[in-house]
């Protein structure tokens, strides 16, 4: 269930045309397909489709580096959303300090504040005024805060089940704590009605489009950082962590200082990718980090194949889809659907969709005729 790290030449090879290749796809000729008037061709991507396809983009931003710290550590986080979050969060503070006079009520303060009858912003609103701040504050809480817990956690040599019990009670918390009207950050409604970001309204397509492009990039960013981080020295301990930790501590080295390190990685990603979704999707609420979608993001992880990078793209694109398709038809089914899905990724194909890929390839070249001598083949 893991990547062979010891790659051959023609491997390598296949793992860097794909690369390319999907970043050609995303980056250059879906943007292109969506400029194409409809009018013109059946080729032409609608503005909907590519904005869904965006918010599925920055899911698998958080699926890379949650399967970092599981499919390569071994370690369970059940608890990503809270990291998601605290991302989305920061960026919809500011987009809702944009909105200015806007707002229904004409007030500098958010609507929800209004209704709350709050008199002045919060102190800790007031530095998302600003978007340079915004952006790190995006990446930098999530990164705090996970530094703090996982410290707390790893130095007192929590880990396998119960680590992912912590974790998964963390999110049960930030979700109560969220959906608190005290905390002066939306309640249940959460932060919404966006109008614009930098100047431009997020209603309009060439904003989505920029935002879609950024997306991409921050997705390749991303992938080629976690792969980077897989190969070096530090990648091959923290394999070692997983496969045996006994033995890594054996060997001389501090197994609590490298979880600490791809927790916080794996959290800053997902707080890279809460920024990403929110003007997106123009909606953040405490039912979007709770338990459930903690748990729905492991599966995307799953059904990918753990362990391997473009598998965790590749299950978060692929679950987020098939619940946008289904959810249309089946909108009460997809709890069930999703957990017989899980199910079906641990009995019957444990590597998942790109160990599925793997084996039609293999058996593809098993096929291929060979040849021996001049006129004659072996199949």
């Amino acid at each position: 269930m893991t990547e062979n790290h010891d790659i051959q030449p023609h491997a390598q090879r296949d793992v860097g045309l794909a690369f390319w290749v999907t970043g050609f796809v995303l980056l250059i000729l879906m943007p292109l397909l969506n400029v194409i008037p409809p009018e013109d061709s059946w080729l032409h991507l609608s503005d909907f489709s590519l904005n869904r396809f965006g918010k599925f983009l920055a899911f698998a931003i958080l699926a890379i580096g949650l399967d970092l710290i599981w499919g390569y550590t071994g370690i369970l986080s059940l608890g990503q959303g809270v990291f998601f979050g605290l991302g989305a969060y920061c960026m919809g503070m500011h987009l809702m300090l944009t909105i200015g006079k806007e707002s229904v009520y004409g007030s500098e303060l958010p609507d929800f504040m209004v209704w709350n009858q709050v008199k002045e912003l919060p102190f800790f609103w007031k530095p998302f005024y600003s978007f340079p701040l915004a952006l790190f504050g995006a990446i930098l809480v999530p990164t705090l805060f996970a530094l703090v817990f996982g410290f707390l956690a790893f130095r007192s040599r929590i880990k396998g089940v119960y680590f992912a019990i912590i974790t998964q009670a963390l999110a049960l918390v930030a979700w109560l704590v969220f959906n608190r009207n005290e905390t002066n950050l939306g309640g249940t409604n959460g932060l919404t009605d966006f109008k614009q970001l930098l100047g431009f309204r997020l209603s309009e397509p060439g904003t989505q489009r920029a935002l879609y492009v950024v997306t991409v990039l921050c997705l390749g960013g991303a992938y080629l950082l976690c792969r980077w981080i897989i190969r070096s020295r530090a990648g091959k301990v923290l394999i070692a962590v997983r496969d045996s930790e006994q033995r890594v501590v054996f060997s001389g080295y501090t197994p609590a200082n490298y979880k600490l390190f791809v927790f916080v990685t794996a959290a800053a990603l997902a707080g890279l990718a809460g920024m990403l979704y929110v003007p997106q999707v123009g909606i953040i609420t405490p039912a979007q980090i709770g338990v459930l979608p903690s748990l729905e993001m492991v599966i995307w992880v799953a059904v990918g194949g753990r362990g391997t990078l473009a598998g965790a793209v590749l299950g978060a694109v692929s679950v987020n889809l098939g619940r946008s398709v289904l959810t249309n038809y089946f909108p009460e089914l997809w709890p069930f659907i999703l957990g017989g899905l899980f199910v079906a990724v641990v009995l019957l194909f444990p590597d998942g969709l790109i160990g599925i890929l793997r084996n039609l390839k293999e058996q593809v070249r098993v096929r291929k005729p060979v040849v021996v001598a001049e006129g004659e083949t072996l199949t």
